[in-house]
């Protein structure tokens, strides 16, 4: 399948009830409803706050699929983007009919309904659940076992998203969109399950290089057993971890989640035609780990009493009477050679002011900035 496939198949079946970063299981209600008619929808258990933890079952070959979303609350790019897949599945033609007929998918879309509702990482007990999957003390990661232990995947797509701060590599790329195929011991053995879900990362990773050339990551694999996809891969099952990034401008995540979207069906038809290659590991060593080198804004050359630093701005995510606010706050006032910017303002070595036209500090969150008397605002958009 072609990239322009790809492409239309997401402008033909991009869910467009869903949008911005902001989704909870309120969102999916009616979509699951709608979607009654064509796959299996079943309450699975209950979160902390006795919220419905929902799955979805697709399709009906003998190879399975398990996916989950959102098991930390506030990353909801891939939740996005399963609504899609599934509105592609929900279209009879000979592509998803293929895909369907060769693999079993089960998917949790929000495994966290509490921490989606709350809009943070963590559960309603300030757990986080990716670092619960041994001693499954929390609901949510129960729910997620037994539905393991259930299906007994043959491959696991563990969904998630990544802050603003990533680059791909050493470089100036941010990091678009970033994988891993964990590791499942100490010694981060490649193991010849780990190199299948290599492989499925190698695949999309061609894909997407001819979209976001050198904007692909992937993350250092240290062995964490607490981890669920740790846990999973040492139980030999293949399991990739996806993490949707950040593009320029981009931080509703909606033309990441088209790559995403773009992404499931890549590694999917990757099973299902049987393309996964073992000796793909030495490909996907190639693809450049992830650094922490970005900020949302970076002031240039702004004078602190005739010293000149460089302001470093980074967006916090607060929820606010139920609507989503990106508050900037300065991060750090020193020379950030090194370091990049998803959007750069230049003080000219002028001084910069807040609103009370004090000089600029650590922790000031702040909407707008005075640079030579001139008003500038730091809000996105």
């Amino acid at each position: 399948m072609t990239i322009e496939d790809l492409k239309s198949l997401y402008k033909q079946h991009f869910e467009a009830s869903l949008f911005g970063r902001y989704i909870h299981t309120k969102n999916i209600k009616p979509l699951l409803e709608k979607h009654t008619k064509h796959f299996k929808i079943e309450v699975i258990g209950e979160s902390v706050l006795k919220e419905n933890i929902y799955s979805i079952t697709l399709g009906t070959g003998s190879k399975k699929v398990l996916m989950w979303s959102q098991m930390h609350g506030n990353e909801s790019t891939t939740t996005k983007a399963i609504f899609d897949l599934l509105n592609f599945f929900c279209e009879d033609k000979d592509y998803s009919r293929s895909i369907l007929e060769s693999i079993t998918i089960v998917i949790i879309p929000i495994l966290n309904p509490d921490g989606a509702k709350a809009y943070t990482r963590l559960n309603a007990n300030k757990i986080d659940l990716n670092r619960d999957a041994q001693d499954l003390t929390q609901p949510e990661s129960n729910v997620l076992r037994d539905l393991y232990n259930k299906v007994q995947p043959d491959y696991c797509f563990n969904l998630h998203g990544q802050r603003t701060i990533f680059s791909a590599g050493n470089t100036s790329n941010t990091a678009a969109l970033s994988f891993l195929s964990p590791a499942q011991d100490i010694e981060c053995t490649i193991t010849d399950n780990r190199r299948k879900a290599m492989s499925i990362i190698v695949k999309m990773n061609t894909m997407l290089q001819s979209e976001i050339p050198n904007k692909v990551g992937i993350y250092d694999d240290a062995f964490n057993i607490n981890c669920v996809g740790d846990t999973f891969q040492r139980f030999n099952v293949p399991t990739v971890l996806f993490e949707a990034g950040h593009l320029a401008n981009d931080y509703n995540r909606e033309e990441v989640r088209r790559l995403i979207f773009q992404s499931y069906i890549v590694a999917l038809q990757a099973i299902v035609l049987n393309t996964i290659d073992v000796n793909d590991d030495k490909l996907y060593l190639l693809i450049p780990e992830n650094e922490k080198l970005f900020y949302d804004i970076i002031i240039q050359d702004v004078d602190f009493n005739g010293e000149i630093l460089d302001v470093a701005i980074q967006y916090q995510e607060k929820l606010i009477e139920n609507k989503l606010h990106f508050v900037p706050k300065v991060e750090k006032i020193e020379k950030l050679d090194g370091f990049y910017a998803h959007n750069y303002l230049n003080a000219n070595n002028n001084s910069v002011y807040n609103l009370k036209k004090e000089h600029l500090f650590v922790g000031n969150e702040i909407d707008f900035v005075y640079i030579e008397n001139v008003k500038l605002s730091l809000n996105i958009g």
